[in-house]
């Protein structure tokens, strides 16, 4: 796209970031509507969960503690606006739990948790560690899904490492600041449920496909706007809400 091309040709690396995610969505709407129906088939063994058959947005709003303002660059915000693009194709059932979430309200005044300079965690519940089945009263777990590249479906249940493809790119990669992944007891795969986290992407310090995270736990989509928000946030901030944009049609319940 042109305006990709500018940016190059100036250095301005803003102005690439900005272009390169307007270039992507564009892509990423075009394949949308080539695809004619689901690509693959989910296992049976987790049909009861909810699953995203296809793509959503979704746009979360964060405060800080004591509603205190966002200094961005000298520039103060009430309150920071992000919007996140979930990708079904890709992680059905890990956009699918998430987009669920969001739907019921679960998100909203949910507390940040963790916020370290490497990822920012939030979804805790003020009892318990995800969310439990108001049906059945029992903690909703989701296996590990990672989509690796040249596969025709994602693997569940274990990381890519112990499959013995460790070197083997995803794709859907930690590649962005604000990458959105669930997040996981560290040698229990299949223990995500409520919980997730933006990874803080930084080139020099986490290259893409050098990072270790790639194949290792579930990445369902991306932030795309109001990105620089994640900055500004600590433990104890919170989320005030989050609604669905667009795509709710694709979120599928058996």
């Amino acid at each position: 796209m042109p305006a990709v091309e500018a940016a190059v040709s100036d250095k301005n690396a803003d102005k690439l970031i900005k272009s390169a995610k307007e270039a992507l969505s564009y892509v990423g709407n075009i394949e949308e509507l080539m695809v004619s129906e689901f690509p693959f088939k989910i296992p049976e063994e987790y049909s009861s969960l909810p699953r995203l058959m296809g793509r959503a947005t979704v746009e979360l709003v964060v405060k800080k503690a004591e509603d205190e303002p966002f200094d961005i660059e000298g520039t103060i915000y009430k309150e920071g606006k992000m919007t996140l693009v979930l990708d079904g194709y890709s992680a059905p059932l890990s956009a699918g739990t998430f987009l669920d979430l969001v739907n019921k309200g679960f998100y909203n005044e949910t507390s940040i948790i963790r916020s370290d300079g490497f990822v920012i965690q939030t979804g805790k519940p003020p009892k318990g560690e995800g969310y439990v089945d108001e049906a059945s009263g029992k903690l909703r777990q989701v296996p590990l899904e990672v989509f690796a590249r040249g596969d025709k479906e994602p693997t569940y249940g274990v990381t890519l490492e112990d499959d013995g493809r460790g070197a083997v790119g995803t794709v859907l990669p930690f590649t962005s600041y604000g990458t959105l992944a669930l997040a996981r007891e560290e040698f229990e795969p299949n223990t995500a449920s409520s919980q997730f986290f933006w990874f803080l992407f930084e080139p020099d310090l986490t290259p893409a496909g050098r990072n270790l995270m790639d194949g290792s736990w579930a990445v369902f989509g991306y932030t795309t706007k109001g990105e620089k928000f994640l900055k500004g946030l600590q433990k104890g901030d919170r989320i005030v809400s989050v609604k669905i944009v667009d795509g709710l049609e694709n979120l599928k319940k058996v």
